[in-house]
């Protein structure tokens, strides 16, 4: 038997590990109350070999299928007809051996199992009015069997397949929900993220738009005066393309020190944002920031800060499954130190990096100029300093700057 569903990886989420928890506790509740109920009985001396061996392989059997087929539930599939079978025509032996010799303390147990289980693959509703129907037909067929054989304790053959499938059904449906649960809560936690980050794209889409809007409507007017003006006034045609030019320059070299975060971004803003978006994406974070400290330093190494927390967040968004996160902002020997801190670091894109010695994967540089080991060059130049840390599932981001 497999020792558990297999998974796919969770991202780090944690879903992986839980979902083998679950199914041990699913499959492990099986296994002990069959193996431990049916096993004194198994073997007992007493009672005739044959009905021993049948009755000891029909459970072990039971105890598997259910194994595969808890597996299979797990991981959203539907249940395989082979095992489905053998799950049941198991039940059935196990069940019926006993019941057959007037055992009516073990007979119940791996019916009421198997029944549990099975009902795991049908929508709640179903699942709960199966579960009914089978609180009413196993003690009926322990009733019936009870009066038609003359046993005298009518009512411990009653109870006892009662007590079995309240046991189980309600126990492994309830772990199930957790389940449910659990995922629809990552599904939702992975959304938050992802519409974080959309966020921040509309947010520098509005602000390139109000950049190349602008420009472009007053080049579009002042071309079109240069053209009706070509022929007729030459030197105030010229005048205007020369502006032409100019507004063009203009708007390419905003639209370069947005790219660079240099425009209307404030180290404050920056980590006002980080905090929102990584709230909005289910992290607790927590800001210590000295706010006359971060007034206080001279633009470039302010503006690099900011763009420091910017990656550091996009990097906590993208690849990690972070739960806790903390930016801190201090005076240093010389200057500031910001400090950024998270949990939930994946081990894949996890590594030791500084401006001296650069980093693979999430934290390496992206091409683009603000990746960590671009940043950490460009620190370096204005004579600061940026590195960061793994250690174990937490991540640190440590930039220092001169004031």
């Amino acid at each position: 038997m497999s020792t558990g569903p297999a998974v796919a990886d969770d991202g780090g989420s944690g879903l992986a590990s839980f979902r083998r928890n679950v199914w041990w506790g699913l499959a492990g509740t099986v296994a002990c109350v069959l193996g431990f109920a049916v096993g004194d009985w198994v073997l007992d001396p007493d009672v005739p070999a044959g009905l021993r061996a049948l009755t000891g392989l029909s459970t072990a059997t039971t105890i598997v299928a259910c194994g595969v087929l808890l597996g299979q539930r797990m991981r959203d599939r539907a249940p395989s007809a082979g095992w489905l079978v053998t799950a049941i025509g198991a039940a059935v032996v196990a069940a019926a051996v006993p019941l057959a010799v007037g055992n009516f303390g073990i007979w119940s147990i791996a019916p009421a199992a198997t029944i549990a289980v099975l009902v795991m693959f049908l929508p709640p509703r179903r699942a709960w009015q199966a579960l009914g129907i089978a609180l009413v037909v196993l003690p009926a067929i322990g009733l019936v069997t009870a009066l038609a054989t003359g046993e005298p304790n009518v009512a411990h053959a009653v109870w006892m397949p009662t007590l079995m499938v309240v046991a189980f059904g309600p126990a492994m449906l309830g772990m199930l929900h957790g389940w449910q649960v659990a995922t629809r809560l990552d599904d939702a936690r992975r959304l938050a993220g992802q519409l974080a980050v959309a966020d921040e794209r509309l947010r520098f889409a509005a602000d390139l738009h109000d950049i190349q809007g602008h420009h472009l409507q007053v080049i579009a007017l002042k071309s079109e005066l240069a053209a009706r003006l070509a022929e007729a006034d030459p030197a105030r045609a010229a005048e205007q393309m020369r502006e032409v030019q100019q507004l063009a320059g203009d708007a390419l070299r905003e639209t370069r020190a947005l790219v660079q975060g240099y425009r209307r971004t404030t180290l404050d803003a920056e980590i006002a944002n980080a905090s929102r978006v990584l709230a909005a994406a289910g992290v607790e974070v927590r800001a210590d920031v000295d706010a006359g400290l971060a007034a206080a330093l001279p633009q470039a190494p302010r503006s690099l800060l900011g763009l420091v927390v910017r990656e550091a967040t996009t990097n906590v968004l993208r690849h990690s499954s972070a739960t806790r996160a903390a930016i801190v902002l201090v005076p240093d020997d010389a200057g500031a130190r910001l400090v950024i801190d998270n949990d939930g670091a994946r081990p894949a894109a996890s590594g030791n990096g500084s401006a001296e010695a650069g980093s693979a994967g999430a934290v390496g540089t992206t091409g683009d100029g603000t990746g960590l080991a671009s940043l950490a060059e460009r620190l370096d130049a204005v004579g600061g300093r940026l590195s960061w840390v793994s250690d174990e599932d937490r991540f640190v981001v440590t930039a220092t700057v001169t004031g």
